[in-house]
């Protein structure tokens, strides 16, 4: 009786799972064959994932960019990867375009080709020109919607099924269980997002009256979510605290603790510059290199847009 009962078990079993076996190979396996190649996991099955995929965006002058630009990335992954729930697939570096008028912020060229320079042996992080390549200055919502839209057309590229007829031939049909699965897959699998990469000092300044708008703010903290590198001496939670949106959407940023503390900063890069001191191993050495060939920052360039409002204030106070 007890060999009755295993057996109704196991052919249950069987009728359930019987999909995941190939009809053509059913048929040459016997009833216990069968049942136990279908009690084996699917082969080409690939291991489940459940982590949200995430692009980290860093926006900024970069003027120039540091060791620590390239850090915050680092310190995200690795942030982002202990939580368990999300999987960093790419970084993105976008210096802002000429139009900020910031004063002291060099040709978006030359800011370009050494954030080039210092990711070229980085087998994730990349450099995109789309922000700095604008006439006017951006909004930082707009590049994040920019960058959003891309993951959008990408995964809707790739999960388009594209079927190539040939003259005389009818399409092979495509309905073996490894075709379904993977076209289950790609119908199933949620869509990269993309999150603002900072440090503190952009944080706080959120808070400045006229340099970011509301309305920008709660949809870059609604529909993307902020991922801050807190530094030395500042105190993020408590700015955090003391803004309304900031606190309505705190289960949108992410502070992340730099335990090996680093202080550089591209205006201390400049101002040794201007001392004639070295700044070598504070920058990639290929950004060093490209600084001396150009003879970058010096006296005269730390002085451009000077006299000139920063253009966000600019808009931002027309708009008031």
């Amino acid at each position: 009786m007890r060999n009755i009962k295993e057996w109704g078990f196991c052919l249950n079993i069987w009728k359930i799972r019987k999909c995941t076996i190939p009809l053509k190979s059913r048929l040459h396996l016997s009833s216990s064959e069968a049942v136990q190649q279908s009690l084996l996991p699917p082969q080409n099955m690939e291991k489940s994932d459940d982590r949200r995929e995430v692009v980290l965006l860093a926006t900024g002058s970069f003027n120039p960019i540091t060791v620590m630009h390239l850090r915050l990335f680092e310190l995200a992954r690795d942030y982002l990867h202990e939580t368990g729930k999300y999987k960093v697939i790419k970084g993105i570096i976008s210096p802002v375009g000429d139009g900020y008028k910031k004063k002291g912020l060099i040709e978006a060229s030359h800011r370009l080709a050494m954030a080039n320079l210092a990711t070229k042996n980085s087998n994730w992080i990349e450099v995109d020109s789309w922000e700095c390549s604008q006439k006017e200055w951006m909004e930082t919502v707009l590049v994040l919607r920019h960058h959003q839209q891309k993951l959008a057309n990408a995964n809707t590229s790739d999960s388009s099924e594209k079927v190539v007829h040939k003259k005389g031939h009818k399409r092979k049909r495509e309905n073996s269980y490894q075709d379904k699965t993977d076209r289950c897959l790609q119908e199933s699998k949620v869509m990269p997002q993309v999150k603002l990469l900072c440090g503190a000092d952009m944080l706080e300044s959120l808070g400045k009256p006229n340099l970011w708008k509301n309305e920008d703010v709660i949809e870059i903290l609604s529909s993307f979510g902020i991922v801050c590198i807190t530094r030395l001496g500042s105190n993020a939670s408590n700015f955090i605290y003391e803004s309304d949106i900031l606190w309505k959407y705190k289960h949108m940023i992410h502070l992340v603790e730099e335990w090996i503390t680093n202080d550089i900063s591209s205006t201390k890069i400049r101002r040794a510059l201007r001392r004639g001191m070295s700044i070598r191993y504070l920058v990639p050495d290929s950004v060093v290199e490209y600084i001396e060939n150009h003879e970058l920052y010096n006296e005269r360039s730390e002085e451009r847009n000077s006299g000139i409002i920063l253009e966000p204030l600019a808009r931002n106070s027309k708009n008031s």
